[in-house]
């Protein structure tokens, strides 16, 4: 008997054809920081779009037209710039698009549930995202299947050869997918994504963060033997939790069972609002995508050695630092905010998207 070719999840150094992003507007919670964010939102779409196709999903018409304007004015060429009108609750397209997985090179988009990490917030927009594109043909013929499992972008951390890097405080949770254990979580994982290799930590949190400890804000696959990740003073609050995923990080082994290339990144320093509440700013929230690594910069020194460490492990790109101390007030950072997508996908024009919309 012979089986099912087993799907793939492909790493996220991989020739990509798109990034989402997901646009801010005025019924979100960005409402009060609009004017600050904009400007980043745009530098960070400009730069994508300078290297491939721009996925913007936007709240209406006229919303496109006005990022349109602002990503053209940053010198994003017009034919890279795709827009999709529909709903959204907020701008977390690393949580609320799909994963990509290939099968002998044939995609498919696995739609999982968005249910506001655990309930924490209402996205029942968000969670309709996919569905919307898809209705639109933005992927053309591409298939998409939904899972009825909760799964949110930022959780899943892969090698691109089968390896799940993740925490289990933000996939094995009662809030996200009750009466499942972790047998279970595996073995769902497993047939949808591919996955091989479960490497569970159980340690590591960045303070302001809501999603229960993501994995992109604190460990990040390079290529399949490198792993970066963020570190603290052990002074700081954030400190001994990092101090205890490294070591866990320590004691993993890549397949065919050597230690992995561990490198740290620095301390970005205590960001805090006007109401002295911590912020979320990690390194570790990179985007890779053609030619480049869009690394999330906060104003202090430790930005330009951050960039130069993942230069030396991402040789062939250049590393872009994009100032995100107006993201994070939002609890995200950089890679939370986009959603990248496999060569094997052609984005569609259709005249719904840029039209009348959902």
């Amino acid at each position: 008997m012979t089986l099912p070719p087993r799907p793939r999840l492909p790493a996220e150094w991989e020739p990509q054809s798109a990034v989402m992003l997901t646009w801010p507007h005025e019924q979100t919670d960005w409402l009060p920081l609009l004017d600050r964010v904009y400007p980043v939102f745009a530098d960070i779409g400009a730069r994508i779009a300078r290297r491939q196709p721009l996925l913007n999903v936007c709240a209406s018409p006229e919303h496109a037209g006005h990022i349109r304007e602002r990503l053209t004015a940053l010198g994003a060429p017009a034919d890279h710039l795709l827009f999709a009108i529909t709903l959204s609750d907020d701008t977390w397209a690393r949580d609320h698009g799909p994963l990509t997985t290939l099968v002998d090179d044939t995609p498919q988009l696995n739609d999982f549930v968005f249910n506001g990490w655990g309930g924490k917030f209402d996205g029942s927009n968000d969670d309709a995202i996919t569905a919307q594109l898809v209705r639109h043909n933005v992927f053309g013929d591409t298939r998409c299947v939904r899972h009825d499992f909760v799964a949110e972008g930022g959780a899943i951390e892969t090698d691109g050869a089968g390896t799940l890097l993740a925490t289990r405080s933000s996939v094995i949770t009662e809030t996200r997918n009750p009466g499942m254990d972790q047998g279970a979580v595996e073995t769902l994982l497993g047939e949808v994504l591919g996955f091989t290799r479960f490497l569970w930590l159980d340690h590591g949190d960045i303070s302001g963060d809501d999603t229960d400890g993501h994995v992109d804000t604190l460990a990040r696959f390079c290529d399949t033997t490198t792993i970066v990740y963020q570190t603290a003073p052990s002074d700081d609050q954030d400190g001994p939790g990092l101090a205890a995923m490294a070591e866990q990080l320590l004691a993993m082994r890549t397949r065919d069972g050597r230690p992995y290339r561990l490198i740290g990144l620095p301390f970005a320093g205590v960001h805090c609002d006007e109401h002295g509440r911590r912020l979320p700013a990690t390194y570790a929230n990179f985007l890779v995508i053609n030619g480049a690594v869009l690394m999330p910069g906060y104003g202090v020194p430790q930005d330009d050695e951050a960039a130069a460490i993942l230069a030396s492990v991402f040789p062939e790109r250049d590393v872009e630092i994009v100032d995100c101390r107006e993201i994070i007030h939002q609890s995200g950072s950089l890679h939370c905010l986009t959603m990248q997508f496999p060569a094997a996908i052609t984005l569609r024009y259709s005249p719904e998207i840029t039209g009348n919309g959902c």
